[in-house]
């Protein structure tokens, strides 16, 4: 999250109206075209139209201005300046400050939109006064945000890089670091472990702390290790990892976009190999 980005204790609206919207219609955000790329449009520009916005969260405030985050019931009608653009193709184009409270924005509408009922009754659940949480409207069960915490590996063999093709995306080539979900009662490098042995058929050692991201496309905190290649020989199952192999610095394949953790590990074996 942005160093100075402050989020709101609770997320009712404020008696002041925001000074900048977080618009989403699904995972797309109403941005706006500026002749120097694109911004997040001012609550003046958009108050006065006719937008179909149903869930209202207030985010918090960054250098004294106010975030409200929208979500859109359905695709709303823009005039020429204004247009729905997918948050991932935004990194790079718009402020980083902005980008990162964005991605905020989006996992608490998506985390709102998931839980418009309670899991326990069945009854609808409401925003808390005074805390960032949804209660039930009968039971009271009181649900707060959850993120899914993920591990990401570089895994080297001497001036190797172990890359690997996922099976979600069998029409890319593109190739990435080991990752995998926590499982309950996993400690983190237990993670590490189990993630490499079951999708490549290794063992690793030497599990080092590299650095985390917060992942709002899929609610994810994903947490990086590097760690050395200790056994055995790739074996992929052809359904979760289509292929993996061996990559030295000068012969990458398709890697992923710098705004990925995944990008980062990379370029780090590249830095130091």
């Amino acid at each position: 999250m942005a160093d100075l980005f402050k989020p709101a204790q609770d997320f009712c609206s404020p008696a002041n109206p925001p000074d900048r919207v977080l618009a989403f219609y699904h995972n797309r955000l109403l941005i706006k075209k500026t002749p120097n790329g694109v911004a997040l449009p001012q609550y003046r520009e958009v108050a006065s139209m006719d937008l179909p916005v149903g869930t209202r969260l207030y985010l918090g405030k960054c250098d004294n201005a106010a975030y409200s985050g929208w979500a859109f019931q359905e695709i709303p009608v823009l005039p020429g300046d204004l247009e729905l653009a997918g948050l991932r193709n935004l990194f790079g184009r718009m402020e980083d400050t902005d980008f990162q409270i964005a991605g905020y924005a989006m996992q608490l509408l998506n985390w709102a939109a998931d839980n418009r009922c309670c899991g326990r009754c069945g009854s609808p659940m409401a925003f808390e006064d005074g805390e960032r949480a949804l209660r039930c409207t009968a039971c009271r069960h009181t649900l707060y945000p959850r993120i899914s915490p993920a591990v990401i590996v570089a895994i080297t063999r001497g001036n190797r890089l172990l890359l690997a093709r996922s099976g979600r995306f069998p029409g890319q080539r593109m190739f990435s670091v080991i990752a995998g979900y926590v499982e309950p009662g996993e400690t983190l490098e237990a993670c590490v472990q189990r993630e490499i042995q079951e999708e490549v058929g290794l063992s690793v050692v030497n599990i080092r702390y590299f650095g985390s991201q917060a992942w709002p496309f899929s609610g994810s905190l994903m947490v990086g290790f590097t760690a050395e290649h200790a056994g055995g020989e790739i074996r992929v199952d052809g359904k979760e990892i289509l292929e993996a192999d061996w990559f030295t610095p000068d012969r990458l394949p398709e890697i992923p976009g710098k705004i990925s953790i995944a990008r980062q590990l990379i370029d780090w074996f590249v830095a130091h190999h």
